[in-house]
C-alpha cells in the first residue's frame, strides 16, 4: 500500500483525534458545528474504508505495511499502517457503526447543554478504534487501545452527577488498566525476543521459530489476559452490566464496537498466542464458561439493557471460544453479525419490549412436542448444514473446531424449532424448518466469503492443549443450556429453578462481592 493511500485511510481518524483536543467551553458553545463535523468525518471515514477495501479486493493494492512516521530504526514505535482483509472488514464495520451512532445521537442529545463535549469524546473514541484496527505496529496498537478506553471513560461519565454512572465508569477504568498493563508487558517481552513490533516482521519471525522461550509463553498468556479484560469475560465482566446510566448510543458503540476489540486483538496476534497451546486452552475454558454463565444470568433479567449487556458477554465468550479453537473466520463472521445486531438492538431498545411480548405470545403455547418431527428436524438440519458447507467448499472436518461449532449451530436452531413446535401447528413447523435451512445456507455462504477475504492474512491455526477436554467441556455446557431452556419454556414448576432464580438474577453476587472487596479502588 502506498503512503498516500495510507494517509488517506488514517486522515479522518486523525482529524477526529485532533477535534478531541478542543476545550469543553468551545465545543459546548458551538454544539451544531461540533456534532456536524464529527458526523461528517465519521461518514467520510466509512466512505474511504469502503473504497480502499474495494481496491484491495480487486488486487490493485497489495496488503502490506505503509510507514507514515518512523522516529528511528532503534525505537520500537512507528506510525505504520497494516491493511489486509481482516483490517478492511473491521474498519468498514467500525466506521459504519460510528457514523450511524453519530446520526442517532443528533436527535437523542438534541438540546443538551453538553452535547458538544459528548460528540468530542465520541469522535475521539471512534477515531481511536479506527487507528487501532489499521495499526501496523503493536505499540501503536496499544496506544490506540488505551486511547479508546480513555474516550469511553469520558462517555460513561457523560451523566457524571449520577453515582451509578461514576461507579460503572471507574469499574471499567480499573479493569481496563489491568488489560493495558498486560499488553504493555507482553509487548516488552515480544520486543526483547524479536527486536521489532512491526506486524509484518513479527509474523515472519514467529513463523520461523523452532523453539518457544518461556518469555514468549508468558507473552501469550498476557495477550489472553488483555483479550478477556477488554471483551468483558469472567471474572472481569462486571463493569458491562453496570453501564445502564450511559446514553443509549454510547451503549450501542460500546457493545457493538469496543468490546469486539478483544476478539480483533486475538485474531491479529493469533500467530503469537498460538505459540502457547496452554494459553489457548485457558482462553477456551474462560470463554466457554463465560458464555454459559452469562446466558443463564441473561434469562433472569427484567431490564432490557441489562439483558442485552449479559447477551453481549455471552456472545463475546462464544466468539473468543471460536478464536481459541482456531476458527478465526467463524469468529470474524460472529464479530460482524453480532455488532450489527447489537447496535440495532440498543438503538431500537424502546420497541424491544413490545416486540418481545409479541414473540413470547406467539410461542407461549405448551402443546406436546411431536418427537418424530423433532428428531427428523435434527437430522434434516445436520444434512442441510453439511450440504450447504459442501456447496461452498467448506469441510467442517478439516476446519478448526468445525464439527464442534457446527454442532452448536444445529443445536441452537433445533432448540428454536422445538419452541415453534409447541404451537401445535404443522405449517409453523414446516416454516421453521425452511427458515432454519435458509439460515444454514446463509451462514455457509457468509462463512465462505469471510474465509476467502481473511484466510491469506491468518497463520496456521493453533490447537489448544488437551483439545478433547475443551471439546467435552463446551459440549456439556451447551447441552446443559439446552436442558435449562427446555425446562424454562415447559411452564412446569421446579423447586430447584425457583431456588436459584434469585441468585442468577443477581449475577450470583459476583459484582457485589468485588465491590465490597475492591470498592476503595474504584473512587466510588
Amino acid at each position: 500500500m502506498s503512503s498516500s493511500l495510507a494517509l488517506l485511510l488514517t486522515a479522518p481518524a486523525a482529524i477526529l483525534l485532533t477535534l478531541a483536543c478542543l476545550p469543553n467551553s468551545l465545543v459546548n458553545a458551538r454544539p451544531l458545528a461540533t456534532r456536524n463535523a464529527v458526523t461528517w468525518i465519521a461518514a467520510f471515514q466509512f466512505f474511504v474504508a469502503v473504497c480502499i477495501s474495494v481496491i484491495l479486493a480487486t488486487g490493485r493494492v497489495r496488503a502490506q505495511n505503509a510507514d507514515l512516521l518512523r522516529f528511528s530504526s532503534d525505537t520500537p514505535f512507528a506510525v505504520s499502517i497494516y491493511f489486509d482483509g481482516v483490517a478492511s472488514l473491521m474498519l468498514m464495520l467500525v466506521s459504519f457503526l460510528g457514523w450511524v451512532i453519530c446520526q442517532y445521537s443528533l436527535r437523542y442529545l438534541d438540546g443538551e447543554a453538553t452535547q458538544g463535549s459528548y460528540f468530542r469524546w465520541t469522535g475521539l473514541t471512534i477515531g481511536s478504534v479506527c487507528l487501532m484496527v489499521v495499526a501496523g505496529n503493536l505499540l501503536m496498537f496499544i496506544v490506540a487501545w488505551v486511547t479508546t478506553s480513555l474516550g469511553l471513560h469520558q462517555l460513561l461519565l457523560h451523566y457524571g452527577q449520577r453515582p451509578a454512572a461514576r461507579r460503572a465508569a471507574w469499574t471499567k477504568f480499573t479493569t481496563s488498566r489491568i488489560g493495558d498493563a498486560a499488553l504493555i508487558v507482553a509487548a516488552v517481552l515480544i520486543y526483547a525476543q524479536f527486536r521489532t513490533l512491526e506486524f509484518v516482521e513479527l509474523f515472519a519471525l514467529v513463523g520461523s521459530l523452532t523453539t518457544v522461550t518461556v518469555e514468549m509463553q508468558v507473552a501469550g498468556f498476557l495477550l489472553v489476559l488483555g483479550v478477556i479484560t477488554k471483551s468483558a469475560q469472567f471474572p472481569f465482566h462486571t463493569w458491562l452490566p453496570q453501564t445502564m446510566e450511559t446514553p443509549t448510543p454510547v451503549s450501542a458503540l460500546m457493545h457493538a464496537g469496543i468490546v469486539n476489540a478483544g476478539g480483533y486483538l486475538m485474531i491479529r496476534t493469533s500467530s503469537v498466542v498460538a505459540l502457547t497451546p496452554w494459553a489457548l486452552t485457558t482462553l477456551a475454558i474462560i470463554a466457554g464458561f463465560t458464555a454459559f454463565f452469562a446466558a443463564v444470568v441473561m434469562l433472569t433479567q427484567s431490564s432490557v439493557k441489562k439483558s442485552l449487556a449479559y447477551s453481549t458477554i455471552a456472545q463475546m465468550g462464544f466468539m473468543l471460544l471460536q478464536c481459541a479453537l482456531g476458527a478465526y473466520s467463524a469468529a470474524m463472521l460472529h464479530i460482524l453479525a453480532h455488532s450489527l445486531y447489537k447496535a440495532h438492538a440498543f438503538l431500537s431498545s424502546g420497541s424491544v419490549i413490545a416486540a418481545r411480548a409479541a414473540i413470547t405470545g406467539s410461542l407461549s403455547s405448551t402443546h406436546q412436542v411431536n418427537w418424530f418431527r423433532f428428531v427428523a428436524s435434527g437430522v434434516a438440519l445436520i444434512a442441510v448444514l453439511w450440504a450447504s458447507l459442501a456447496l461452498f467448499r467448506s469441510n467442517p472436518v478439516t476446519k478448526p473446531g468445525g464439527l464442534l461449532l457446527g454442532g452448536i449451530l444445529c443445536l441452537a436452531l433445533h432448540q428454536w424449532i422445538g419452541q415453534v413446535m409447541r404451537g401445535g401447528h404443522q405449517i409453523q413447523w414446516l416454516r421453521a424448518l425452511a427458515v432454519a435451512g435458509g439460515l444454514c445456507l446463509l451462514y455457509s455462504a457468509s462463512f465462505a466469503t469471510i474465509d476467502s477475504i481473511i484466510s491469506a492474512s491468518l497463520p496456521v491455526a493453533g490447537v489448544p492443549q488437551m483439545l478433547w477436554l475443551v471439546a467435552s467441556f463446551v459440549a456439556t455446557g451447551f447441552l446443559g443450556l439446552l436442558v435449562l431452556q427446555a425446562a424454562l419454556v415447559s411452564g412446569r414448576e421446579s423447586a430447584i429453578l425457583n431456588r436459584y432464580y434469585i441468585h442468577a438474577s443477581n449475577g450470583f453476587y459476583l459484582e457485589s462481592t468485588l465491590r465490597r472487596v475492591f470498592g476503595s479502588l474504584l473512587n466510588t
